[in-house]
């Protein structure tokens, strides 16, 4: 087995997570070596942006970037009933300033990334693509690099004083540490396409994203690109898409876009386009955000449902979190677990509270202008959480919650793993 010469931080991964963790490592002066399994451009799913995603795009200096970009501007977002009824449009800027966060973007996965990639490449940052990681090296109870295959098929060792996993949703070291926790209620099945000339709506509400809902609490997405390309899916229970017996993910999607009226009618104006893709059991936790010589970022650390579009938010706010701990870290000399509780806790802190409005939202009957007419005082603190900005107290929101909807507990899940305990 070749082995490479150590570096001071490796990452697991190029997506969005590992992309931000890199570019402020570099910009720190770090050494940073990105290990990435596919080449670039590659497909993935998981579109659209939160208004709060705009802070962790600033710090990375690709604000300018995103505006001279071919996305699509988002301004709101509108809810349609299964009747097909439409609301009124959420507008963004009705809460926060129109030139930061009041505005955001409809993004084409396959451009992003390799704009993510090309911003920590410019920083300093090495990528390697076509490396696959096997597994992570442990000694004395701490991770000390992974070894890898890369593209000529030759295993190597990368050591490193510090691992990330940025692996997405595979989650590759909490799949290897067994720390992989299902949500207790939010397994659902996704099948989705792409439609080009679909119908849109007009002038800023063309970017709008659309969460059409079905019965039995299942919704779809609508989500328009450039190119005259939008991008749709239908979420729900996987009894429920899978009743009759019906299994083919084509034949799930077309009998679903007739239980909405709106889904059914936009779609009509246009063509799908390659496949329909289907997964499953969106929802999952790590027990532990790392341990001595690892850290979980993203997706890695955890995949919550993606209804109001948090995932990409929270990979990229994640990655800037832990770039800076590492970097205080790797300039004190102190890489214990310790340190990065309060980074566990702070994507804790917003993974759950964006995770009990996902459960409020899966409630039977439930509905936020049922809140927001009983409490109108709590309309900010929903659009609030709806829109990213997570890391606050919205107790007061949960208790008025509580009386359409059951709120879930929070779950005793990120703490690092203490050294005495690994390998007990």
């Amino acid at each position: 087995m070749k082995q490479e010469h150590e570096h001071e931080v490796v990452i697991i991964g190029g997506g969005p997570s590992g992309a931000s963790a890199a570019a402020i490592l570099a910009e720190h002066g770090h050494d940073v070596l990105v290990l990435e399994r596919d080449q670039f451009p590659r497909y993935r799913i998981g579109e659209s942006l939160l208004p709060f995603t705009y802070e962790p795009l600033k710090r990375l200096g690709l604000i300018e970037t995103m505006r001279e970009s071919a996305f699509v501007k988002k301004y709101s977002v509108q809810f349609i009933s299964p009747s097909g009824r439409a609301s009124q449009p959420f507008y963004f800027f009705n809460r926060y300033d129109r030139d930061t966060v009041a505005q955001t973007w409809q993004i084409l996965r396959s451009e992003f990334d390799v704009m993510m990639e090309n911003n920590a490449t410019s920083k300093g940052a090495h990528v390697v693509h076509g490396v696959e990681v096997k597994e992570l090296i442990q000694e004395d109870g701490r991770v000390a690099g992974v070894r890898a295959v890369g593209p000529d098929g030759e295993a190597r060792e990368y050591r490193a004083r510090m691992v990330l996993d940025c692996s997405g949703k595979e989650s590759f070291a909490a799949r290897q540490n067994r720390w992989r926790r299902k949500d207790p209620e939010l397994n659902k099945v996704a099948v989705w396409t792409y439609y080009r000339g679909a119908k849109r709506d007009e002038g800023i509400d063309a970017g709008a994203t659309t969460v059409a809902m079905i019965r039995e609490k299942g919704w779809f997405w609508y989500i328009p690109q450039h190119n005259d390309m939008v991008s749709v899916g239908v979420v729900a229970e996987g009894k429920y898409l899978s009743r009759d017996g019906v299994k083919d993910p084509k034949a799930i999607f077309e009998r679903e876009v007739k239980q909405n009226p709106w889904i059914d009618e936009h779609l009509a104006a246009g063509q799908q386009v390659g496949p329909h893709h289907i997964t499953s059991e969106y929802s999952f936790h790590a027990e532990h955000c790392g341990q001595e010589g690892l850290l979980l970022v993203g997706d890695a650390f955890c995949f919550l449902d993606p209804v109001f579009s948090s995932g990409l938010m929270l990979a990229i706010k994640s990655g800037v979190m832990a770039a800076d701990e590492v970097h205080r870290g790797l300039v004190e000399n102190d890489l214990s677990p310790d340190r990065f509780a309060e980074y566990a806790r702070l994507l804790r802190e917003g993974i759950e509270n964006m995770r009990k409005l996902v459960y409020a939202f899966y409630a039977p009957n439930f509905s936020f202008k049922q809140v927001i007419e009983k409490h109108p005082d709590l309309a900010g603190d929903i659009t609030d959480c709806l829109s990213g900005d997570v890391n606050k107290d919205f107790s007061k929101l949960w208790e008025a919650i509580k009386e359409f909807a059951s709120v879930p507990e929070e779950l005793p899940y990120g703490a690092p793993k203490a050294p005495a305990a690994v390998g007990a």
